[in-house]
C-alpha cells in the first residue's frame, strides 16, 4: 500500500529530497509491515525492488554447503537491503526475515530511477550499503575459515558465575592440590582428635572423637556439593563437543569439497597433457621426414 509522505521523515536515504520531491515519491512507494519471525523473501526468490527499514530489524542470512545459516546482517533503522537484485537484476542472494514487528518502505526500479533522475547523489547511498554489506561478508568469510570451539561455545552461551565456579571447581578437584589439601585436612583433624587435644570426661579426645562423625558429615556435604558442580561442568563440557564436532564436520565437508576441486585440477591437467602429446605425436613424422 502507498505510504504516507511522514514515513520518510528521519531515514537519511531521503534527506536529499525537499518535500514537493517527497510528497511525490512517497505516492509512488510501498508501505510494508511485517510481524517477528515472518519472512520477506527467500534465497532465490526474483527481486526488483529494495527496502528502507523504517523501524524494526531485519536478519539477511544464507545457508552454507553444510545447511547451517550464516547472518550476513542485520539491517535496522534507516539501512536499506536488498539492493543487489536491483542492480544485477538477478534472484535473491539472501534471506531475509524479520526479527521483531517491523516497517518497511519498498522501493522498486521505477521508483529508483526516479530518485535517482531528481538526486542522482543518492546513488551513492546505495553503493554504501552494498559495500558495507561487502565488508561485512569478507569478515565472516575470515572467521569462518576456522573456528575456536571455545569461541564458539562463549558465542552460544554467555557464562554465569555460577558456572564459571563451577568450571573451576571441576579443574580444581581434578587437580593435585586439592589431593594434597585434603590429606593435610586429614591428617591435622585426626590427629588433633586422637593425639594433640586433651581428653573429654567421658574418655574421648578432641572436638569429634572417633569415628569422627563431624568430619564424615562435612565430607559428605563436600562430596554432594562438588559432585553438582562437576556435573554442571560435564554437561557445558558435553556441549562443547558437540560444537567441536559440528566444527570437524565442517572441516571434512571443506576438505573433501577441496579434494575434489584438486581431482578436477588434475584431471584437467591430464587432459591438457593428453592433448599435448598427441599434438606432438602428429608433429614428429613431419619433424623426422624434414631431417631425412
Amino acid at each position: 500500500m502507498p505510504c504516507d509522505v511522514d514515513l520518510l521523515a528521519g531515514i537519511p536515504f531521503f534527506e536529499l529530497l525537499d518535500e514537493h520531491e517527497c510528497a511525490a515519491l512517497a505516492d509512488v512507494l510501498d508501505h510494508v509491515q511485517l510481524a517477528e519471525s515472518e519472512i520477506l523473501y527467500r534465497q532465490g526468490d526474483p527481486g526488483d525492488d529494495l527496502y528502507v527499514v523504517r523501524h524494526g530489524a531485519v536478519e539477511l542470512s544464507v545457508k552454507d554447503i553444510t545447511g547451517q545459516k550464516i547472518v550476513l546482517h542485520e539491517a535496522g533503522a534507516g539501512e536499506l537491503f536488498g539492493a543487489l537484485a536491483v542492480v544485477e537484476n538477478e534472484p535473491r542472494n539472501a534471506t531475509a526475515t524479520a526479527l521483531e514487528p517491523t516497517s518497511l518502505l519498498l522501493l522498486d526500479r521505477d521508483d529508483l530511477l526516479l530518485l535517482y533522475q531528481q538526486h542522482p547523489e543518492a546513488a551513492l547511498a546505495m553503493l554504501a550499503a552494498l559495500s558495507h554489506m561487502n565488508r561485512e561478508s569478507s569478515r565472516l568469510l575470515q572467521t569462518r575459515v576456522s573456528r575456536n570451539v571455545n569461541d564458539a561455545v562463549e558465542e552460544q552461551q554467555r557464562l554465569s558465575i555460577l558456572v564459571r565456579f563451577a568450571d573451576f571447581l571441576a579443574w580444581f578437584s581434578g587437580s593435585m592440590p586439592f589431593l594434597l589439601l585434603h590429606t593435610a585436612w586429614f591428617i591435622i583433624w585426626i590427629s588433633l582428635n586422637t593425639l594433640i587435644l586433651p581428653r573429654n570426661p567421658d574418655g574421648t579426645r578432641g572436638f569429634d572423637p572417633f569415628p569422627f562423625g563431624l568430619l564424615t558429615m562435612i565430607v559428605s556435604l563436600e562430596a554432594i556439593f562438588l559432585s553438582c558442580f562437576v556435573l554442571i561442568s560435564a554437561n557445558r563440557q558435553a556441549e562443547k563437543d558437540k560444537v567441536r564436532a559440528d566444527i570437524e564436520y565442517e572441516v571434512n565437508i571443506k576438505a573433501e569439497l577441496e579434494v575434489a576441486h584438486l581431482h578436477e585440477k588434475t584431471d584437467a591437467i591430464y587432459e591438457a597433457m593428453l592433448e599435448r602429446f598427441a599434438h606432438l605425436e602428429k608433429l614428429l613424422p613431419h619433424a623426422t621426414a624434414e631431417k631425412a
